[in-house]
């Protein structure tokens, strides 16, 4: 090879060298970018936001709840023992009876009186007809004084008895009406998981409420009166199950104060000691965690735990819950129900303690 030709295979040697020198910084200029910026982002601060809640004074009430249906008490149809003709019909529909009135009168001689004080409802015959044996010729009813049945897990059953005041709500209008529990049925008639007890109660009624209408049933438990009164969502617990809230120091930082509870209603917490009417308290509403703990928790499956006591804590909103109002202990959680019967209640007299 000439020495032209040599010089010439040298330079493209160098020149590509220089190209891949140049690649490999450019590369390493990316990684170096890349690396600070993830560096940044692993470092980012640890903060926390809180939602603020208020302590109330009011009244809170803790009732138990349960669907049923409205049904009559007292009815009466007329059927005709025989073969026979109608002589009289003395009544029409929607005439308001009298026990004793007379109904209806057959060529037999029998007439039909009302057994009861209550409301015409069907009128089946004229005068006139022939009728044949077990014919309905007069149908009267009392929509005045019904029933009510309801079933009750056996959850719950413990805490219904007989001659307990309830309040019948009608669903379709919404009205409501004062009632006690008539009897119980202490043999179950399910054969799921669950046993259920049938219960009724007796509920005189006005107009605009008519058999087979959906009602609600709410039995109540305890109440608490002119008591202070908190947001069940705004209660901390600790692994040993011991309520608290975080109160703020002059300084801006939080301290753990622990409270005695008492009459929850699921929504609403009565407050015995430890916070007094007007106090505001804070939950931690949002989290952002040093992304180095958050990537080696995610790599290890360490559990996390809150920074501002060093200490797990435990929410609790009072949802499905029952509360000692007693000992100012809370409970263990209620398990579900099938039938959709709840604890629940109301807290009135009070603002609620909200945000």
């Amino acid at each position: 090879m000439s020495e032209t030709g040599l010089k010439k295979k040298n330079g493209k040697k160098k020149k590509r060298i220089l190209r891949r020198i140049l690649w490999t910084l450019a590369l390493l200029v990316i990684l170096a970018g890349a690396g600070i910026y993830t560096w940044a982002k692993l470092k980012d601060q640890y903060t926390v936001t809180y939602d603020e809640y208020t302590a109330t004074t009011g009244t809170i009430s803790n009732s138990l709840s349960f669907s049923g249906n409205l049904a009559l008490r007292n009815s009466q149809t007329c059927t005709a023992a025989g073969n026979a003709t109608v002589r009289n019909v003395y009544v029409k529909e929607g005439d308001s009876v009298k026990k004793g009135d007379r109904l209806v009168r057959l060529s037999t001689g029998t007439t039909f009186t009302a057994d009861f004080d209550g409301k015409v409802n069907q009128v089946s015959v004229e005068n006139g007809d022939e009728v044949s044996s077990g014919a309905a010729l007069v149908q009267i009813a009392d929509f005045e004084h019904m029933q009510v049945s309801f079933r009750v897990d056996e959850y719950d059953i413990g805490d219904v008895q007989v001659g307990e005041r309830c309040t019948v709500t009608a669903t379709a209008t919404e009205k409501v009406f004062e009632s006690t529990v008539e009897s119980i049925n202490y043999i179950s008639s399910s054969t799921g998981n669950v046993a259920y007890y049938t219960a009724t109660a007796h509920v005189d009624v006005d107009g605009e409420v008519y058999p087979g209408m959906q009602v609600t049933v709410t039995i109540p438990q305890e109440e608490a009166a002119n008591v202070v009164i908190l947001k069940a969502e705004a209660l901390s617990f600790t692994l040993e199950n011991q309520a608290f809230v975080y109160k703020m120091k002059e300084d801006q930082s939080l301290e753990e104060v622990q409270v005695q509870v008492g009459v929850s209603n699921g929504n609403y917490v009565e407050i015995k000691s430890g916070l007094e009417s007007g106090e505001k308290v804070y939950t931690v509403s949002e989290t952002k965690e040093d992304s180095l703990t958050s990537l080696f928790a995610g790599m290890f499956g360490q559990q996390r735990f809150n920074r501002q006591n060093g200490r797990q804590s435990n929410r609790q909103n009072g949802e499905g819950s029952n509360w000692q109002g007693q000992n100012g202990g809370p409970g263990g959680d209620m398990p579900s129900r099938p039938d959709g019967s709840s604890s629940g209640g109301s807290a009135p007299g009070g603002n609620g303690g909200g945000r």
